[in-house]
């Protein structure tokens, strides 16, 4: 079976921001992620849910398929944590908690590598390497299953410039938080690579499927 290299649900604003420019210790994406990411965390299927309900239908389903099939991720650096440089202390142990959401290895791209850890189900390792070996690593240790490039967008335009994605899930929330980091000017510049469907949800949310042609 082949292995894909897959985004899933990156979510960027109608004007085409997916990270602010001031990410902090306080604030991980440099703006207000939770309006953002608003739409994932109304739906049923959100793992972080602490009441029941939450909206079914295209959001939802979306939501439930975040993890399916998934066996490694793939993140930057400022995905896991707001330090620059050298790592300044080694016991902090990134945003993600305890008990991070991933439950299958990660590889965190840095030109600083550190020691591996491991924190509950998930082990983090930090890799200085060029796209294409990164994502061998990932593939061997994802035991026959896809690997999630996770973001942020520097990684994401790192790995679509290397011709590396094979999948992608962009969901645009109908929100405007220039100024910011940018995925694209206009997805129509993927197209040269990419099939590209666009499918509106009644939320408010478009969400834009590539796939390699």
């Amino acid at each position: 079976m082949t292995q894909l290299l897959r985004v899933q649900n990156f979510t960027m604003s109608r004007d085409g921001v997916a990270a602010g420019v001031d990410q902090s210790f306080e604030s991980p994406f440099g703006l207000d992620h939770s309006t953002l990411m608003s739409w994932c965390g109304a739906t049923a299927s959100w793992p972080n849910r602490t009441e029941p309900g939450g909206t079914r239908g295209l959001d939802d389903y979306f939501a439930r398929d975040f993890s399916n099939n998934i066996g490694a991720e793939i993140m930057g650096r400022n995905k896991f944590g707001p330090q620059r440089g050298p790592w300044e202390n080694l016991e902090w142990e990134g945003w993600w908690g305890d008990e991070p959401p991933f439950h299958t290895p990660v590889f965190v791209l840095t030109h600083h590598e550190r020691p591996t850890i491991t924190l509950s189900d998930t082990t983090f390792h930090f890799i200085d390497a060029e796209p294409s070996e990164v994502l061998a690593r990932a593939k061997a240790a994802a035991d026959g299953r896809d690997v999630r490039l996770g973001g942020g967008v520097t990684s994401i335009r790192e790995f679509l410039d290397a011709d590396l994605v094979d999948t992608m899930h962009i969901a645009v929330a109908p929100i405007d938080l220039a100024p910011g980091l940018t995925l694209w000017e206009s997805p129509e510049e993927l197209n040269d690579r990419f099939e590209h469907e666009v499918v509106p949800s009644a939320s408010g949310i478009v969400h834009h499927l590539f796939w390699r042609k």
